[in-house]
């Protein structure tokens, strides 16, 4: 049984969801506020972690922060009323691994959950990897990136983007693509959430006056080549 810990302060969405991962086979903890999931989240092992952003005593922005502080790896799913791109961003820079917008169907909740429990299971079995592209080295054991010697420090996101590029060299990938393979999602969100990490990741990799790596191809998507 997958233990789950949903930290959620409304009683009738907590009671929907729990009842309906109970039925699902899920064993779950509930939360009602940002301080006890938390003391939930550090004292105990789950599977996953469904958090809620608008939260009593703590937020889930600063729930989420806490518990990667804490070394903390587990896949971390937002629920929000907050659906704009700066939200989902600033959700998804504080560590969370997915988010998914209220009011949602329970069906896209589960499929969100498979997918962030695949991704994770994937990531325990992997063996030790090094990719090297141009003067980027990616130890994916340690997941440290340095360029030319220098470290590049990445959020999860940001580094699950960067390996998604460094693992297809030269092939043009689309945005939906981009979308399923780092955040798990198989349509447009609708959002410029993927130019938004795009841009990101380019200023970090390009902090030490490195040439560019990551392109844009007009009406295609991005694609990953040393420059011509």
């Amino acid at each position: 049984m997958k233990k789950v810990l949903l930290v959620e302060d409304d009683s009738h969405v907590c009671s929907f969801i729990n009842k309906g991962l109970q039925e699902e086979g899920y064993g779950v903890t509930v939360a009602m506020d940002g301080k006890q999931g938390l003391d939930f989240a550090l004292a105990n092992t789950y599977e996953l972690i469904i958090l809620d952003i608008m939260l009593p005593t703590m937020n889930g922005l600063e729930v989420c922060k806490a518990i990667r502080e804490h070394k903390i790896e587990t896949p971390i799913l937002f629920l929000t009323a907050l659906g704009s791109t700066e939200n989902v961003v600033i959700g998804l820079d504080s560590g969370a691994d997915d988010y998914l917008a209220k009011p949602f169907k329970f069906m896209e909740l589960l499929a969100r959950m498979r997918t962030l429990l695949r991704r994770s299971q994937s990531l325990d079995s992997s063996s030790d990897n090094e990719y090297v592209f141009a003067d980027l080295l990616i130890d994916d054991d340690t997941k440290k990136v340095t360029r030319n010697g220098q470290p590049i420090s990445l959020t999860s996101t940001e580094y699950r983007l960067l390996l998604m590029f460094v693992k297809n060299p030269k092939r043009v990938l689309s945005r939906v693509a981009i979308l399923e393979q780092v955040w798990g999602v198989d349509f447009d969100m609708g959002t410029n959430v993927v130019d938004v990490y795009v841009n990101y990741l380019r200023k970090k990799l390009e902090k030490y006056q490195g040439d560019r790596l990551i392109h844009t191809v007009i009406g295609m998507g991005y694609v990953m080549r040393e420059e011509e």
